[in-house]
């Protein structure tokens, strides 16, 4: 006779979400020692609509979570990258060869290998049951879950997208908010074998500061698609009409190949990138990833800060103990402030150069001008090292500009 499941979930620290923010506070908190319980209302292994980038950033903080590629299905390593200025002019910059500084991998077979990971590491992870209701009583967070039961713990990492219910549920939402870009991406097979092997940025002068991209992801198939950002010249009613023109485009059906045909429909996905904005604490919960809104404006990257922001959340609730709540938060909204809102700031600069032709030309030529400013503004670009390093010398380290990427033992 089978047993009743207990009705109850207890854990020192409770995950919502069990993608890249969310995976990473749970491999870091389980690792310590502490018991942790994620859920999440998907069933791994599930589509996720994104770019499917990761940068040298992201990289480095899968290796230190402990991830090994060879168990991410589409895992594909990235050594070069070519952009397209507005008026045509190309640009090509080669990737260091120590070590990973750009990869691509489907976020299906990417989030599933994090959810093992975790799993692994000693956390409970319970697919196909969603956040109802959460309540704080005390020194405990209470999650009401859709299969009836509760899940009790000291703490919660709220890392359950942009529109995360744990926020709604605090009444901490944001009435009407959409997201601050919004991106379109279709998958593609049989694409020409640069197009299976090399990263094509594109900056369109009709869509700009957005841009459109081709992204390898294994066996022929390659992730393309765009990002526009909300209120400019294209409306996000019209995407499917822009993709259209965009697939037609000589530049772009070139790169993709005589034989490129769709793999299933396109989709579309908001992306919020408005750190600092939005309250990243409340009481005993911490919000992490695109709950706390903090993807890169200008490249809309957010994986890496995914993972940053939970491992920070973790690492938070590490240093203050299990009492001392205004101490987890204090030093989770410190370290979030100081490592991510000034190169927000400075990457939301950058956005409105980029949005317009004489800008975007400018900095696409400035960037192939010699062989030294095209491999260190691809480190740059792929956030090989923070965005706004020039004016934070606190983050300032030896080596910064020439260490070896991540995976250097040959992953």
């Amino acid at each position: 006779m089978a047993s009743t499941p207990p009705l109850t979930l207890l854990a020192d620290v409770a995950v919502v979400g069990a993608g890249p923010a969310g995976t990473a506070a749970a491999i870091t908190l389980a690792r310590a020692g502490r018991e942790v319980v994620v859920v999440d209302r998907a069933t791994f292994p599930r589509d996720k609509t994104c770019g499917d980038g990761l940068t040298a950033g992201a990289l480095r903080r899968l290796e230190a979570l402990g991830l090994e590629p060879a168990t991410v299905a589409s895992w594909t390593p990235v050594h070069d990258v070519w952009l397209r200025g507005p008026a045509g002019h190309r640009v090509h910059l080669p990737l260091p060869g120590d070590g990973l500084f750009a990869a691509v991998a489907r976020r299906r077979d990417l989030d599933a290998a994090m959810v093992e990971l975790t799993r692994k590491v000693g956390a409970e992870v319970v697919e196909g049951v969603a956040s109802e209701e959460v309540t704080a009583r005390g020194d405990l967070v209470q999650v009401r879950l859709t299969d009836g039961r509760r899940l009790v713990a000291r703490y919660l990492v709220a890392a359950d997208g942009m529109w995360s219910p744990v926020r709604k549920a605090l009444g901490l939402s944001v009435p009407g908010y959409r997201g601050d870009w919004h991106a379109f991406r279709q998958y593609v097979r049989g694409v020409s074998d640069e197009a299976a092997s090399q990263l094509f940025c594109w900056f369109e002068p009709d869509f700009l500061p957005g841009y459109a991209w081709s992204f390898p992801v294994g066996e022929g198939t390659a992730n393309v698609g765009f990002g526009i950002r909300r209120g400019g010249a294209w409306q996000v009613g019209d995407m499917a009409q822009l993709w259209r023109e965009i697939l037609a485009r000589p530049h772009v059906r070139e790169v993709l190949g005589a034989g490129a045909r769709p793999e299933g429909p396109p989709r579309a996905w908001p992306i919020p990138a408005r750190v600092g904005e939005l309250p990243l604490t409340s009481g005993r919960v911490l919000f992490a990833g695109d709950a706390a809104a903090v993807t890169d404006p200008m490249t809309g990257e957010g994986i890496g800060q995914a993972l940053a922001t939970g491992t920070w959340a973790a690492q938070a609730i590490l240093a203050a103990g299990p009492s001392s709540a205004e101490r987890a938060r204090a030093h989770y909204e410190s370290r979030v402030r100081r490592e991510l809102v000034t190169d927000h700031a400075l990457s939301a600069l950058l956005v409105r150069a980029l949005q317009h032709r004489k800008g975007a030309r400018a900095a696409i030529r400035l960037a192939g001008a010699t062989p030294w400013t095209r491999r260190n503004f691809a480190r740059w670009l792929f956030e090989d090292y923070p965005r706004a390093i020039v004016v934070t010398p606190f983050r300032w380290r030896a080596g910064i500009f020439r260490g070896p990427g991540a995976f250097s033992g040959g992953a």
